[in-house]
């Protein structure tokens, strides 16, 4: 019978007709076939939780594991704390002598676990990208790109006699550049309070060591960043993409900003859809100066011979 077991268990088609339409029925913990009608398993085991949750909030509650293991922590979640309830699985209060004993249980494990410079230097950064990605907007998985990449840095000692919040800003602002997530380094640099010259130079620094192949970036990222600033309409912004994409194909945006380019083709696009947006105004939202939108706005109508209302 347990061989039998064994032989069902690894069976990917129905012997009995050759079919490989296998329906499991988890309520009666069956397999059947399909086709003819054949009960190939039955009495399967469950291997989901015993409880229910019809919510988000029920299912964190009634789970009894712990969070994923995530770079972005500096021990990767993998560790245990002693909690500060002091009370019994019963609910009943401790003893004084016992929650003495807790507390001092409790001041050892926070030592222990951060015992070595690296374990103290990885704190403080997971810390201080927490902090950033916050700030900034960045989404989770970004910001554990950045964590495995600071973590790449530091095992190559590139932080060793540097500072850790200028590698953390220019890991994240690395890991934005590799996801095409709209940040710029002006952002980045006013959120972490280091000067962005600081933060440019560790960022060389980590693609020359760690060897990472930046893709090239993309104006049409910023074209909807600009716009919500400045309140632009969506069709006008579908005018300003079509502009960066026959730019693209003329090769009218080779070696150029893509912001400057981005908020060119919105002046542009405002200009043609008859918005009343002026320079000054697009030139803040994207963080370049109005000599920048001015010099792009003119290469842009000259390469691809637009006309312009006045």
């Amino acid at each position: 019978m347990q061989r039998k077991e064994v032989l069902l268990r690894t069976v990917e088609k129905c012997p009995e007709c050759g079919s490989v339409n296998l329906v499991h029925n988890h309520d009666t913990g069956e397999m059947v076939c399909g086709d003819c009608g054949l009960v190939l398993r039955e009495q399967a085991m469950n291997k989901g939780p015993e409880w229910r949750a019809f919510t988000q909030q029920e299912k964190a509650t009634r789970s009894r594991v712990g969070m994923p293991t995530s770079y972005s922590v500096y021990d990767k979640g993998l560790s245990t704390t002693i909690g500060r309830v002091d009370r019994d699985a019963f609910g009943r209060n401790l003893p004084l002598s016992t929650r003495l004993q807790m507390w001092r249980l409790r001041k050892w494990q926070t030592r222990s676990r951060m015992h070595s410079s690296i374990d103290r230097n990885l704190a403080q950064s997971m810390t201080e990208l927490d902090r950033l990605s916050d700030k900034t907007y960045i989404p989770r998985p970004v910001k554990e790109k950045a964590a495995v990449i600071y973590r790449k840095a530091l095992n190559k000692n590139l932080v060793r006699g540097r500072s850790i919040v200028a590698i953390a800003a220019a890991a994240l602002y690395a890991a934005c550049r590799k996801s095409g997530t709209p940040r710029t380094l002006r952002e980045i640099s006013e959120a972490s309070l280091v000067k962005k010259k600081d933060i440019a130079r560790c960022y060389r620094l980590l693609l020359r060591e760690l060897d990472i192949q930046m893709p090239v970036a993309d104006p049409l990222t910023y074209i909807s960043k600009i716009a919500e600033k400045t309140g632009i309409s969506g069709k006008t912004q579908g005018l300003a993409i079509q502009i960066l994409r026959e730019a693209k194909k003329r090769r009218a945006a080779a070696g150029k900003d893509p912001m400057g380019l981005a908020a060119a083709a919105l002046y542009i696009a405002c200009l043609q859809n008859d918005e009343k947006k002026t320079q000054k105004d697009i030139a803040e939202a994207a963080g370049v100066t109005e000599v920048t939108v001015r010099n792009r706005y003119k290469s842009l109508k000259t390469e691809l011979q637009l006309e312009i209302p006045d």
